[in-house]
């Protein structure tokens, strides 16, 4: 993958981890429920599901991708259609509400966060769906998918860790400022899908 579809993948991967989405809504409640600590094992547990979806998606991709290389371009034109209306989706939609919090509530054992997390990355429809629309932006078809699977997946995994940490060490505080400006964030994250949508599928 050269740098410049990297920075561009890069910047995709932190407007996604901004997306309102299971995985952060459970990295902001267990943090405010939970403490930082344990929720560590919430986000681990997501990151693995996350690894596994991207596999899923982007050897399903390889596969086809085997059979005919001018699918690319229709999987491209396809994904930005997707991308576009998820976009849309996205800045329509109302910002990201957490539970409730109970301070008397009893600490989870970290395997159930482990398995809250993963299932919460691998059992969402949209998941795959999303990553067969996204990933074929940055593909390129003559460089080594199993490469291309690493670097795509390490720099999501660790784009979304970083996000869902801090996200957690700050549960407290941030709760009111999700219900202040959680709509502008959406708006900045939907506009940023529909960018992709419609630009990447247009380069060769």
């Amino acid at each position: 993958m050269e740098l410049n579809t990297w920075l561009l993948y890069l910047a995709a991967c932190i407007g996604l981890s901004l997306t309102p989405g299971p995985n952060g809504l459970l990295a902001l409640t267990h943090g405010a429920l939970h403490g930082v600590r344990r929720t560590v094992f919430t986000i681990l547990g997501g990151a693995l599901g996350f690894a596994a979806v991207i596999a899923l998606s982007l050897f399903g991709i390889g596969a086809l991708l085997a059979a005919s290389a001018d699918l690319l371009f229709w999987l491209k034109l396809a994904g930005g259609a997707y991308l576009v209306y998820l976009g849309i989706v996205v800045w329509r939609s109302a910002p990201i509400q957490a539970a409730a919090t109970n301070p008397g509530a009893r600490p989870a054992h970290p395997g159930a966060l482990f398995a809250q997390g993963l299932l919460a990355a691998t059992t969402n429809p949209k998941g795959i769906l999303f990553f067969v629309a996204f990933l074929p932006q940055f593909l390129d078809p003559d460089a080594s998918l199993l490469v291309q699977f690493v670097v795509m997946a390490a720099t999501f995994v660790v784009v979304e860790i970083v996000f869902e940490l801090g996200v957690a060490r700050a549960s407290q505080a941030i709760q009111p400022w999700l219900a202040r400006v959680g709509r502008a964030f959406n708006r900045v994250t939907g506009g940023l899908f529909v960018g992709v949508g419609v630009l990447l599928p247009l380069q060769r």
